[in-house]
């Protein structure tokens, strides 16, 4: 693994933002920084944490203060974790080696994403004995084949992974118009190893006037019948991502899942679809306070995160930043972004007078002007 030195006068994510560009292809960095559509959504998951005020306490008492925090029966350090991301190998050589390295380093959790570019048992092996780590889980798609789907669970098992994090929010592609202007992102030789072995389902004739898409792809999608099934594969707990709706979450909590990940996808599958900072609250109202329910989307300061525990996020989850910290440095770029992320969410606990994180309430947020 290569060990860059930090770039100097990188303080912040957004340093980092605007230095990854540099290090990346034209295709690689449209498919990293796109979304869908004419990219509504990932604008706005990023403007809505900025339209939440803070409204601070002063003369709190803030010796002995701490982020740390219990979730699926673990006691994290603090409540940051590396959100799913495909084929890292395609932003830096170190991949998600290092990514899983830098995580480990840095106590923060780690989901691995099914199309990771690493095998899923290599990156396992690399960290699951460090003891000071964060949780450690893993990303699937259900494929049509639930021959292959079992196999997949029970090698996710084998390899220690503590929890399946299910994708629900992208039966098929967005329309990504940046990405299919800019060409394929992976160099040769980076692909989806996990997904080795599965095969495309036969094509069939479509009905007269059918279409390609539903009566095609998607007569494979999911539905809860098949959360239902995987629930009878596993002893693993199961947390449903690409959560917006707080009907859905009710579904999954009747139902027995372990939690929900507040996503709309980085706004990569439906553009125009609300805001992770929007929906969050709707969702948590909609379960109680309890129940695990975590967020991602446009979080780029230690205030974003402050805000979204405030809205009732059990932990929230970075994507894009710690791949640009990976192709601007490295596994020690994804360390210095994670160690920016929690040092500003410290200051903002202090700030705001703080001292844990139960501490922080919805009441420290007020409505500001809305774009």
């Amino acid at each position: 693994m290569s060990t860059p030195a930090l770039p100097p006068g990188v303080v912040s994510l957004a340093d980092y933002e605007g230095l990854a560009q540099q290090h990346l292809s034209d295709a690689t960095w449209a498919w990293l920084a796109g979304g869908a559509a004419d990219e509504h959504t990932v604008r706005a998951n990023t403007q809505a944490w900025a339209q939440w005020r803070l409204w601070p306490r002063v003369m709190q008492p803030l010796a002995g203060g701490h982020t740390r925090r219990t979730l699926l029966g673990r006691t994290l350090a603090h409540p940051l974790m590396l959100a799913p991301v495909a084929l890292h190998r395609a932003v830096h050589a170190d991949g998600e080696l290092g990514v899983a390295c830098a995580a480990s380093a840095q106590q923060a959790g780690l989901v691995l994403s099914t199309q990771a570019s690493t095998p899923l048992e290599s990156v396992a092996q690399a960290i699951r004995n460090d003891a000071d780590r964060g949780p450690l889980w893993m990303q699937m798609y259900l494929q049509h084949d639930r021959g292959f789907n079992t196999e997949f669970v029970r090698r996710i098992e084998a390899a220690g992974y503590e929890a399946l994090v299910l994708t629900v929010d992208a039966p098929c592609s967005g329309v990504r118009d940046r990405e299919r202007r800019a060409g394929p992102a992976a160099p040769p030789g980076v692909s989806a190893v996990n997904l080795q072995g599965l095969r495309m389902p036969e094509a069939q004739a479509l009905p007269p006037g059918g279409s390609a898409l539903f009566d095609g792809l998607l007569r494979h999608a999911p539905t809860w019948d098949d959360i239902a099934w995987l629930q009878g594969l596993t002893h693993l707990p199961i947390l449903l991502k690409g959560v917006l709706h707080p009907a859905d979450a009710q579904q999954a909590q009747s139902m027995g899942l372990a939690g929900v990940i507040v996503s709309n996808h980085g706004g990569r599958t439906l553009d125009t679809a609300v805001s992770t900072a929007w929906a969050l609250p709707q969702v948590v109202d909609a379960v109680g306070p309890d129940w695990p329910v975590l967020v991602d989307g446009g979080i780029r300061r230690g205030t974003d995160v402050f805000k979204a525990l405030a809205l009732g996020a059990h932990a929230v989850l970075i994507g894009r930043p710690y791949l640009h910290g990976l192709a601007v440095a490295g596994a020690l770029g994804v360390a210095h972004v994670i160690r920016l992320l929690r040092d500003e969410l410290e200051i903002a606990m202090a700030l705001n007078g703080c001292r844990t994180l139960s501490d922080i309430r919805r009441a420290h947020l007020v409505p500001g002007p809305r774009a």
